[in-house]
């Protein structure tokens, strides 16, 4: 979570929330001003057509941060939850549950959010902590190459804390995607049902871009617990994990152009007795 802290001048609590409201008061904000998106040639690594195989899913999937208004129909997005829901898990408990807005439906909540950012621009409090209080290597450097290199793609410079916040504050508009779903879990499971979640998302995501859509899993969401439950129909007795953006992404967008770095197989995995 970006802290106004990291900007040379202190960002007020109205100012941040200023700077947060900028781009989500309405429910469908501008992308982005057009000198910040690339010309459509410097992003062809960049693919917004339909995955033919398992691996081009995985190799083309990217967490989208700016989305075409274009609907994606609601069989489509059921489609991908019945296929989805063969995802494993252990003992089969299946333990997701999954809340879709769309439409009219989605903008409330956007708008809603957009004008509570006023008086708590942070949020409502996590729903759990996203990250270790106390990040090591190689996680904390990853972490923060990624963010550097997300805020370069959209010329926000690191003492821009205006920038930054503004950034943060695209999540709570999806995006600009037409669809916004909900992932939440059940408080009493455990560490093996949350890895079940992660299985069923990934299955999400996929099948996604099997469909020429693309998808941004995202734990921001995690912080407007009391505001989700008002517009969805998720009990306290559920912990919403993140939100998912869904929808046609921007293809000349330059935020879309991050593709961020993986370890080597022999930095993470180890082979004996081949």
């Amino acid at each position: 979570m970006l802290s106004a802290r990291s900007a040379q001048q202190p960002l007020s609590r109205t100012r941040a929330a200023d700077l947060l409201l900028a781009p989500a008061r309405n429910a469908r904000p501008t992308l982005r001003p057009p000198a910040l998106r690339r010309p459509r040639a410097v992003s062809e690594s960049f693919s917004t057509e339909a995955s033919p195989s398992v691996s081009h899913a995985i190799q083309t999937r990217r967490s989208v941060r700016a989305f075409l208004p274009d609907p994606v129909a609601e069989s489509d997005v059921r489609e991908i939850l019945e296929i989805a829901s063969r995802s494993a898990s252990g003992g089969n408990l299946q333990p997701w549950k999954v809340s879709v807005l769309a439409g009219a439906a989605r903008d409330a909540l956007v708008g809603a959010v957009a004008e509570r950012m006023l008086a708590t621009p942070f949020g409502e409090g996590p729903e759990y902590d996203i990250y270790p209080h106390d990040l090591t290597e190689p996680y904390h450097g990853r972490r923060g190459q990624v963010a550097k290199d997300m805020y370069a793609l959209v010329g926000i410079e690191r003492d821009d804390a205006a920038g930054r916040v503004r950034q943060m504050g695209r999540n709570f508009s999806f995006f600009d995607a037409p669809v916004g779903m909900f992932i939440s879990i059940d408080r009493n499971m455990g560490p093996p049902q949350f890895s079940d979640l992660g299985i069923f998302l990934q299955s999400i995501m996929l099948l996604a871009r099997e469909r020429g859509l693309h998808t941004c899993p995202q734990e921001a969401w995690s912080l407007w617990g009391k505001s989700i439950r008002e517009f969805t129909d998720i009990p306290e007795d559920e912990l919403i994990f993140c939100g998912v953006s869904l929808g046609y992404a921007v293809p000349d967008a330059a935020i879309n152009d991050l593709y961020t770095g993986r370890a080597p197989v022999d930095e993470f995995a180890t082979f004996k007795g081949f």
